[in-house]
């Protein structure tokens, strides 16, 4: 059984929904802390996937589904507070449904010198996630610190100073995909980013998009394994509704899946434990797309892990090669080893 020093799962991520009151802001609460990375998105309609930190401030917005820079969107988050946030009209249409994915770091930041380059870096070390905010010097294999006490898994970084690069995700050590779109994983060695304990390299390809354009401003995702909390992994589908089962040690909250096999062109697939909330229909959004929800169902939330509930291609076709990350809403076994129920 897993054993976790994290008995509250909730304390470091979570999940709020909402319901639009027509207002221009509109107080938005559940959080259950006060969140540092927050992940908006529309489920009654179309609408872009909308992602603010407290390293580049409120109002700074980023989008998942496309390459566009960051931007001041005066009617989107509007601060950032103890158990929620202020949310402009952008997300309070009257009747319209939203969904937020809210994680917790360490406040604004502080300077990090542990590599070439000097970072903002606001990183929480229990639950193994740092946010990362740096100005490239435009060198080649430039390292720069994430603060964890770990060497991360997985990380996501996007160039904020140019509408011009995708956002680049990187697993396994070196493995790289793209946030924004449905390509396959790529291993070619020039343009792959790598991690140790304390540091993240840029590539040796010189390409602004994974950090080394001149002047250009980045932000970092990380994100270190901590056991009965978070889980980052590979499995391979079987093509069947009774589909394959992912062992992760935990009762999920929030599963993000892409296939990487070469040739595949696949979405990413997100679901979580509060958008409808029973199994097995839980619901999916699309990170790479602007589209509202998919009402189809997806996987079932066990108190050990997930089970696939549908044999499409991005999520689980027979042979296929996907990748997930995984958090936790409950740990199986944690230190006081009180067991979590399945739903």
């Amino acid at each position: 059984m897993a054993y976790t020093t994290i008995n509250k799962s909730t304390d470091y991520f979570n999940t709020t929904l909402w319901t639009g009151d027509g207002n221009s802001t509109q107080n938005i609460t559940g959080t259950g802390f006060n969140a540092d990375w927050i992940w908006l998105k529309g489920r009654s309609g179309a609408g872009d996937h909308q992602l603010y930190d407290k390293v580049r401030g409120v109002q700074k917005m980023i989008i998942s589904n496309g390459t566009n820079a960051e931007s001041t969107n005066s009617i989107g988050l509007q601060t950032f507070g103890s158990d929620g946030f202020t949310m402009g009209s952008d997300m309070t249409g009257s009747g319209s449904t939203f969904v937020s994915w809210n994680w917790l770091a360490n406040g604004a930041g502080s300077s990090n010198t542990e590599g070439d380059i000097t970072a903002t870096v606001s990183a929480n070390t229990t639950s193994g996630f740092s946010i990362i905010k740096f100005t490239s010097a435009g060198s080649v294999s430039q390292t720069y610190g994430h603060g964890l006490n770990g060497t991360p898994k997985l990380w996501i970084i996007k160039d904020t100073s140019q509408s011009s690069n995708n956002w680049q995700v990187y697993y396994n050590g070196t493995d790289r995909l793209k946030l924004d779109t449905t390509e396959a994983t790529s291993t070619t060695a020039a343009y792959l980013m790598s991690a140790n304990a304390t540091t993240i390299t840029t590539p040796s390809n010189s390409d602004s998009a994974w950090g080394n354009g001149n002047g250009v401003n980045y932000i970092t995702y990380a994100f270190q394994e901590i056991q009965g909390f978070s889980k980052i992994g590979q499995y391979e589908g079987n093509g069947n509704t009774n589909g394959t089962f992912v062992y992760t040690g935990f009762k999920p909250a929030f599963v993000m899946m892409k296939g990487i096999d070469s040739g595949g062109s696949d979405n990413w697939n997100l679901c979580d434990n509060k958008r409808v909330g029973y199994n097995a229909a839980n619901w999916r959004l699309y990170p790479n797309a602007n589209a509202g929800e998919n009402t189809t169902s997806l996987v079932d939330l066990l108190s050990n892990g997930f089970k696939l509930r549908v044999s499409s291609t991005d999520v689980n076709a027979d042979a296929k090669t996907y990748i997930y990350m995984a958090f936790a809403e409950a740990p199986l076994v944690g230190s006081n080893n009180v067991p979590a129920n399945a739903r």
